[in-house]
């Protein structure tokens, strides 16, 4: 791995190497060259995302027992059983890209050897600005610093992002108990209540000012990078890495990587069921169990966000 140090022109027309707080700048640059087109990208499908599958749990009540003689007793009345929703809605693309051909004008960046001076090669601008921009977009933050990448809310608006889909990529359930009452016996046996959704949404990237550095002509003179020829080269370059790169390959799932925004809660009722009976005539006795107790969290999802190899 060689991180070079850049040359640049100063204000009075000499050479200088870029100091670490310029090199942060062009990593900054680079992450937004990213928000503007990024390679690896996420959508909310109906069904089959793949991502692969999250799953919602909540109790519903039992079915409901009958005698012409008595009531059922709780033991003859069947228990609450748990109902499970699947939610499969976010898929990942990954875009074909071309890696950089090199600039049109110039070469790649000059640095200084110690002896003389030098272009960087394709993998000096990888190390020096590529793969720590990835570094920084891979990352648990959600600042414009990642933007381009997602994150999860529990709201359809979330400030310095972009919403990706109103529809929901994850809903916690769970039964409405004040639905079930003892006088509707036999009562529908699923009566779900939505407590909150999840949505998917796109940081917004946010540009920033940089000091590019210089190359040498055809003619072995040395000239500033143009601003549009050098953002252009580091969008391609990061994109290139993120779909493409060893080790540095952005990709997201539920399983590994770093946590990207709330954790989709699924929560569920406790209890063992609220058993009830309903007198209707002398030869029709009822009794059903109803979704009873605490909310306890069953799993928390994350997207999650990492470098791949």
């Amino acid at each position: 791995m060689a991180v070079r140090r850049p040359l640049y022109v100063t204000a009075g027309g000499h050479l200088q190497e870029m100091t670490s707080a310029q090199i942060s700048e062009i990593i900054a640059q680079t992450c937004y060259q990213y928000s503007q087109n990024p390679s690896v990208t996420l959508n909310v499908v109906s069904s089959g995302g793949s991502l692969g599958t999250i799953s919602d749990t909540r109790l519903q009540a039992g079915v409901y027992s009958t005698r012409v003689d008595r009531a059922p007793t709780e033991a003859e009345t069947a228990e609450p059983t748990v109902v499970t929703v699947n939610y499969s809605k976010i898929n990942q693309t990954v875009a074909s890209v071309s890696d950089f051909a090199g600039f049109s004008s110039l070469t790649y960046p000059l640095y200084w050897t110690g002896s003389g001076l030098q272009a960087m090669s394709k993998e000096d601008i990888y190390n020096t600005f590529v793969e720590p921009a990835i570094d920084i977009l891979v990352s648990s933050s959600t600042t414009a610093e990642q933007g381009g990448t997602y994150q999860i809310y529990s709201s359809t608006t979330l400030s310095g992002n972009t919403l990706v889909d109103a529809t929901a990529v994850f809903s916690d359930t769970r039964a409405s108990i004040s639905a079930y009452q003892a006088a509707d016996i036999p009562e529908t046996l699923d009566q779900p209540t939505t407590y909150v959704s999840f949505y998917l949404h796109q940081i917004n990237g946010a540009d920033s000012s940089y000091t590019r550095p210089v190359g040498f002509t055809s003619g072995s003179n040395m000239q500033t990078h143009t601003k549009a020829e050098f953002g252009s080269a580091l969008q391609t370059l990061v994109r290139y890495a993120a779909a493409n790169r060893s080790n540095y390959k952005i990709r997201y799932s539920y399983n590994s990587g770093n946590n990207r925004g709330s954790g989709m809660t699924d929560r569920r009722l406790n209890g063992d069921g609220n058993w009830q009976t309903r007198f209707v005539s002398a030869d029709d006795y009822r009794a059903q169990e109803f979704p009873n107790g605490s909310e306890q969290t069953i799993n928390t999802y994350y997207l999650k966000i990492a470098k791949s190899a």
